[in-house]
């Protein structure tokens, strides 16, 4: 354990190395300076314009991840006759977002934070403008990958605007508050999704974006944001040359060659094609020679590399980093196939299955907001990421032994476990990056951050599919022996009782609730791996002495002013 020292060198997690007679190298003297003078130069919002920043980041990120899993694909199929083009209609929106991601973060180091924001926000509504407009499903493809491309700045620069926003010790909470609100966006897709096509059309899953993106452009257009940065830089007057050449496009290339490749792989393995077939394992090949190239690349540019060295090899970001991939793992895990449990197995509609999810939903929102708020009194983070990973690991755990005649108790309290794990850690790895780096290079970290969450995310369910579906055509024969297989997968998670005799139907019940059972295992996985990268965000206190309230906007405490903090590391 180390002694308190003066929190201007360590609040945003200035690294601490020492030489052989214990004085600090001459390096990380100098990152320390420059951490001394970010803080010093640093003001925040207070009051009711940084509740209307929050506000208008979290709706623009909600409408975001709603896009993602929104889409009413069956009746989009009906309209286009396009039953070829669903796997596109995920892809292109997940392509685009991938492999633009650490790119986004690049822009947000040498723009201002506001105008990239509402920049991606425009591209985004965009796409979403073409989305509902479409004519043909090439055309909604198109609109989809507008969208991503748009959707791959969002929540960086929401995370990042929310940092530069508010001071450290109420980032927990600020952040927790965003965080918990626009995940809602992943799970009550498929609900509002329902909705729309059920009330209105298709059609809205894509306009509704357009009067959110603008209510929120406009509050953003009337607030400062706060940004310490350069005046040419933070007014967003550096010259296009400038940033170009700052980009490193040619790392950005073999980036996106290598995350195009796996997202191709990952999409069409096991669907489009076998796994073992030329094209996915060409495609797995590519992307390892890609990514061994992008590596060494970006090794040889150093400190102006699209993911600096500096960012991406610190114990802290790289662990946030796989934190949130295997919690994002999880969470899509339970938000895809606790609605399949609740239609398929327990004959629920797909509305009443979106107000089943809510005894999961609701204790993530207000443990999100509730433990944000606590770290930012308490001052640690990583007790709330290791409580958060035990506790999804028992409402796991608990899923996995869920059957046909799982009681409403049961599935209640399960998804409730599961859901307030959830919520206890969701906003720590992003807590850790803002705590751990410079300013400047929060933007970085943040892309990294987001980029394995998407990754993550992806991963898993591929995975999870596969393990639901080997283990769905392993039972059928089992429970139902006279069911035909091929039929009932076919007709899908609730058009498989039309397919089937009265006496066969309780068998292929009991194969889905036990094909579903063995899925959640993936999410198991995923929460063991959240456990085991949590350690490495390190114990770090992040409180510090609030300042005085001017009119709205207020000062960080100068180095030497008397606020202390501490900083131990695990």
């Amino acid at each position: 354990m180390e002694k308190p020292v003066n929190d201007t060198s360590v609040s945003l997690g200035a690294p601490e190395e020492r030489n052989h007679v214990g004085e600090v190298a001459p390096k990380e003297l100098e990152n320390t300076q420059d951490v001394v003078e970010d803080v010093e130069k640093r003001e925040y919002l207070s009051g009711v314009q940084l509740w209307l920043v929050l506000a208008s980041v979290t709706l623009v990120a909600f409408v975001m991840l709603l896009d993602m899993s929104i889409i009413a694909i069956p009746q989009i199929t009906n309209d286009f006759h396009s039953l070829g083009d669903v796997g596109w209609y995920g892809s292109a929106f997940l392509l685009a977002n991938c492999a633009l991601q650490p790119l986004a973060g690049r822009l947000y180091t040498l723009t201002s934070y506001k105008y990239t924001f509402l920049a991606f926000l425009f591209v985004f509504e965009i796409g979403s403008a073409v989305c509902g407009s479409a004519q043909s499903s090439k055309a909604l493809i198109v609109g989809r990958a507008v969208a991503g491309i748009g959707g791959s700045g969002i929540m960086n620069g929401a995370l990042t605007i929310v940092s530069a926003s508010s001071p450290i010790d109420k980032q927990p909470l600020m952040v927790g508050t965003m965080m918990g609100l626009s995940q809602m966006g992943i799970v009550c897709g498929p609900l509002v999704g329902g909705a729309f096509t059920q009330g209105a059309s298709w059609r809205w899953c894509f306009y509704v974006n357009l009067p959110i993106g603008a209510l929120a452009a406009v509050l953003l257009l009337t607030i400062r944001i706060p940004d310490h940065r350069s005046s040419e830089i933070a007014s967003g007057q550096t010259r296009l040359r400038t940033i170009v050449s700052k980009l490193d496009l040619t790392g950005f290339l073999f980036f996106a060659g290598f995350a195009v490749m796996v997202e191709l792989a990952l999409s069409w393995g096991g669907s489009d094609y076998p796994w073992n077939s030329p094209t996915v394992i060409g495609l797995f090949c590519g992307a390892a020679v890609s990514l061994a190239i992008f590596v060494a690349w970006e090794h040889r540019v150093g400190d102006d590399a699209m993911i600096p060295g500096s960012v991406a090899c610190r114990r802290e970001v790289w662990s946030a980093s796989l934190y949130l991939g295997f919690f994002s793992g999880a969470l899509l895990c339970f938000s895809y196939y606790m609605p399949i449990y609740f239609q398929a197995v327990k004959g629920a509609s797909a509305l009443m299955s979106g107000v089943y999810l809510l005894s999961g939903i609701l204790p993530q929102l207000v443990m999100a907001i509730l433990s944000g708020a606590l770290i930012g009194k308490m001052g640690y983070y990583l007790p709330w990421a290791l409580a958060s990973s035990a506790i999804m690991l028992v409402g796991a755990g608990l899923t996995t032994t869920l059957t046909v005649k799982a009681t409403v108790p049961q599935w209640v309290m399960y998804q409730f476990v599961a859901g307030f794990g959830r919520g206890c850690g969701m906003q720590t790895p992003v807590i850790a990056i803002q705590n751990t780096l410079p300013t400047r290079q929060i933007p970085l970290g943040m892309s990294l951050v987001i980029f394995t969450q998407t990754f993550g995310g992806s991963l898993a369910l591929t995975i999870a599919q596969l393990v639901f579906n080997s283990c769905l055509e392993a039972a059928i024969p089992k429970f139902a022996p006279t069911a035909n297989v091929d039929a009932i997968t076919y007709a899908g998670a609730t058009g498989f009782s039309s397919v089937v005799t009265p006496d066969e139907l309780s068998g292929v019940l009991r194969s889905y609730a036990y094909a579903i059972d063995k899925t959640f295992y993936v999410a198991l996985g995923a929460s063991a791996g959240t456990f085991l990268f949590a350690w490495g965000m390190g114990w770090r206190k992040i409180q510090q002495k609030k300042g005085n309230n001017t009119s709205g906007v207020q000062s960080q405490p100068a180095a030497g002013d008397g606020s202390r903090t501490e900083r131990n590391e695990v």
